[in-house]
């Protein structure tokens, strides 16, 4: 964050102070790769926003830092025990300190003009369902509340007037190529995917990925367990379940493409035959940006495209015989109910289990097909209507993969 000030300061960001009244932002997963992002956006935006809140996890003295540096007014830690850590990493600058659940969700429905749900897991789905049956603006980076609980968060946006904005980078390029159309009007949209460090790999070759091979993602800078599900493609699923909630377009219409260099993030086709394409560099400070001043545009600090430099841009059909994983979530999101909800929770569990070394890479995806069938069977899949009915499938399904995995 140091070094980030000090870049802003010795090159002046190339951008004017702003002179209109700031935008007040609360910050859900600050201390993740997206919070430092979007401090690092900020930074390059003097006097354009305000801090109210920043909420962490469990590394306290990184929150007490980041709070110093965007003079936030008040900052939470999920993890009590990181309280003290906080405390006195923030001491003498007037900023105001909490912790635990209720400590998170008082920071999510603080007075802001937009909220950036971040909290990896679904520790945070609780706290950005606040904040959306509060009316506020979130922008959500987290896939938790639409995956999990899709029908439960739009009926809130719904009630309560929250306007939803899409921060990963599919579905921002999705959303900005509809350019303010109903999404109805497309015929279809198209997230695209990596094709992650496993690409061009036999089924072979795949099943025997260890996981320092399959945490070298070619493209992208992330965190373990998005950057696995980047390999199994599970990530591009997930991203399809939130398209269908976040858009309102049914599965039917909505198409993943295999797009190595991560230059264009997302299409859309209408009828006439045209199809508008979001690109921009692989890099998460575009749709922090675009967010974050929605419906301004300010600088995002990001490397600006030169198509002519990537020379090309490749795409090509998914092979879910050597990705399997993308297969079990396009069956879910056909399937709805509870089906998402439960792939995600297993998934977590089995991902888990691969990085910790007692799975392979290629019992990700059988584990996880497992618990959906024994859920189906026991006819728990019921959609779930609330957060609650949302977290009792989240916790079932991971309980039943982690008894699967005593088995073994």
């Amino acid at each position: 964050m140091k070094r980030s000030i000090e870049q802003s300061a010795a090159a002046g960001n190339g951008a004017a102070v702003f002179s209109g009244p700031p935008r007040r932002l609360v910050i859900l997963g600050a201390t993740g790769s997206i919070g430092r992002s979007c401090a690092d956006v900020i930074l390059n935006a003097p006097g354009r926003f305000e801090i109210e809140a920043l909420v962490g996890g469990r590394d306290g003295a990184s929150l007490a830092k980041t709070a110093i540096a965007l003079r936030a007014r008040f900052a939470a830690v999920a993890d009590p025990t990181a309280y003290g850590e906080l405390k006195a990493g923030v001491a003498g600058h007037g900023v105001e300190v909490g912790a635990g659940p209720e400590a998170v969700t008082e920071a999510a429905l603080r007075e802001a003009d937009l909220v950036v749900a971040a909290i990896a897991g679904t520790v945070g789905l609780a706290p950005t369902y606040a904040a959306i049956a509060a009316g506020r603006t979130v922008a959500l980076a987290n896939k938790e509340p639409l995956v999990c609980a899709g029908a439960a968060v739009t009926s809130a946006a719904r009630a309560s007037g929250a306007k939803l904005l899409p921060l990963d980078s599919e579905h921002n390029a999705i959303f900005q190529a509809l350019g303010g159309r109903n999404a109805a009007d497309a015929v279809r949209m198209t997230l695209t995917a990596s094709g992650g460090p496993f690409r061009d790999w036999s089924l072979e070759r795949i099943n025997a990925a260890t996981k320092a091979e399959a945490l070298a993602h070619p493209n992208w800078s992330m965190g373990p367990k998005i950057t696995i599900d980047s390999a199994t493609l599970m990530n591009k699923g997930l991203e399809l379940i939130e398209a269908h909630h976040l858009f309102s377009v049914p599965p039917e219409r909505l198409d993943v493409v295999v797009h190595p260099q991560s230059v264009v993030h997302g299409l859309v086709s209408f009828a006439d035959g045209s199809v508008i394409a979001g690109l921009a560099m692989p890099d998460m400070k575009t749709p922090i940006a675009h967010c974050l001043a929605y419906p301004d545009r300010i600088a995002s600090g990001a490397s600006a495209l030169d198509l002519a430099a990537v020379g090309q841009l490749t795409f090509q059909r998914p092979d879910l015989d050597r990705f399997p994983a993308l297969r079990l979530a396009m069956a879910a999101l056909r399937d709805g109910g509870g089906a998402p909800t439960a792939l995600n929770g297993a998934n977590e569990v089995a991902v888990a289990a691969f990085l910790a070394d007692r799975i392979g890479f290629r019992d990700i995806a059988p584990l996880v097909e497992t618990v959906i069938m024994q859920l189906a069977r026991a006819d728990e899949l019921a959609t779930p209507t609330s957060v609650e009915d949302a977290l009792a499938i989240h916790h079932s399904a991971r309980d039943r993969a982690e008894a699967l995995l005593a088995k073994n």
